[in-house]
């Protein structure tokens, strides 16, 4: 769950990144990756305010290939890739609606 200010404009956002279709469910949205559900809720009365959420981590086949597709469709780079390993690397961006996530592949 990422917390943010405009919750509908985010979620659509995420579902044309990732090319998945958004889910509603009364007045919240959400789309799903596999397993995974992404959702963005108001960050509303200053509990968790935005860009305070867990960072989630997408996992890539190409993290520079993703890194520049992600920065095409708006995102600031947020931590530069990190090789934690000679096989994985990994990074932070910021996507147009503030919070941080991150891509872990090779």
């Amino acid at each position: 769950m990422f917390f943010g200010g405009n919750p509908a404009s985010a979620t659509t956002w995420w579902a044309e990144a990732t090319g998945t279709p958004v889910h509603y469910e009364g007045e919240f949205s959400f789309i799903e990756i596999g397993d995974l559900e992404v959702d963005v809720h108001p960050n509303g009365d200053g509990r968790n305010p935005q860009g305070s959420s867990t960072v989630a981590y997408f996992r890539v086949d190409n993290v520079e290939a993703e890194r520049h597709r992600f920065l095409g469709l708006g995102c600031q780079a947020h931590r530069h890739p990190l090789e934690p390993s000679p096989t994985r690397q990994i990074t932070q961006l910021k996507y147009p609606f503030g919070n941080v996530f991150g891509l872990d592949g090779p």
